[in-house]
């Protein structure tokens, strides 16, 4: 099926990236998410979910990356339930990695390209992941949801992301976009619109990655509600 699956050097660099991360999944989540690269590689074939086609990147550039903001929502949300939006989640992106290291958290995988749902919807059942879910939708045409988080992942400006998905997120809960290097004129221009302040810019470190990656954390400035 791929080269990840029943790779022991696939195996080794994911053990070495979580404990970098340090993360302690146990044996079957470590297999779980090896077999989720392997059947999005399977996928891309056909359905192009990711422009990345060599599975040794796609361990780094998808499967690392995600599993580095695991360690900076556990310690936001707890170990406990959770309500979490991924929005323009792609082939699941960082959804799915979150859904398998937090088995308490509830995510749903939102995107409008459908054959990027279909799979990840695929994935819930195939990954034994009752926790996934999919909506093929533009995040902005959904009804509001009540999350504790809402997160994206290279999907859109950070004003762009907090005017379409802000409203799906609780009062007090928190909009987080992964980014790479700090992008300084879309913070400037979330400031001007003045719903949505930054709260932190967390820098990130992925196992493997030489490039930058951040973390950027926004709530509801006081009397928005």
């Amino acid at each position: 099926m791929s080269a990840v699956v029943n790779d022991p050097a696939a195996e080794a660099r994911l053990a070495e990236a979580c404990r970098a991360l340090g993360l302690e999944p146990d044996a079957q989540q470590r297999d779980t998410l090896l077999r989720y690269v392997a059947q999005m590689q399977r996928w891309n074939r056909t359905y192009n979910l990711t422009a990345i086609r060599d599975p040794g990147q796609m361990l780094v550039q998808h499967l690392f990356d995600s599993l580095s903001v695991v360690g900076p929502l556990r310690a936001h949300l707890g170990d406990g339930p959770a309500r979490i939006y991924d929005v323009g989640s792609g082939g699941g992106l960082p959804g799915v990695v979150l859904a398998v290291m937090q088995p308490a958290w509830d995510i749903t995988c939102i995107d409008a390209v459908e054959k990027k749902t279909a799979f990840v919807r695929q994935m819930s059942g195939a990954l034994n992941a009752p926790n996934l879910h999919a909506r093929h939708a533009r995040i902005e045409q959904l009804e509001p949801g009540e999350c504790d988080v809402v997160i994206s992942r290279a999907f859109a400006s950070l004003q762009d992301f907090a005017e379409w998905s802000g409203r799906h997120v609780r009062n007090g809960g928190t909009l987080v976009a992964m980014k790479g290097k700090v992008p300084d004129n879309e913070l400037a221009m979330l400031a001007d619109q003045g719903e949505w302040q930054v709260e932190n810019i967390q820098t990130l470190t992925v196992p493997e990655l030489d490039a930058q990656r951040c973390l950027i954390w926004m709530r509801r400035s006081q009397g928005t509600l």
